[in-house]
């Protein structure tokens, strides 16, 4: 399958992942692969977001040690704390993904 993007003037990937399916040596060949494979296909752009929900929920109680985190909305990224609750909400509701 090949993706025709000059048909779209381009298109986004958003990929969320939680650490743990990144981690070790199988982990980092995974996303190769997957970025390899993508671009292969023709792809344009992918945006990662490596993440925990627990860690969204940790920001929510304590603002003040998360403000460095951003996260993908929906077509822009944004810094998780600075936005309203039920978009923090539906941002941790799309998180809990855990594996390929």
């Amino acid at each position: 399958m090949h993706f025709n993007h000059s048909r779209t003037g381009g298109t986004l990937l958003n990929q969320k992942f939680t650490p743990q399916v990144l981690s070790g040596e199988d982990g980092l060949d995974n996303l190769a692969q997957l970025v390899r494979s993508y671009f292969r296909m023709g792809g344009h752009h992918i945006q990662f977001n490596v993440v925990t929900a627990e860690t969204l929920r940790e920001a929510q109680r304590q603002p003040e040690k998360h403000r460095d985190l951003i996260v993908r909305v929906a077509g822009y990224s944004d810094y998780f704390c600075d936005l309203t609750k039920a978009l923090q909400d539906e941002i941790i509701a799309r998180t809990e993904y855990q594996g390929f």
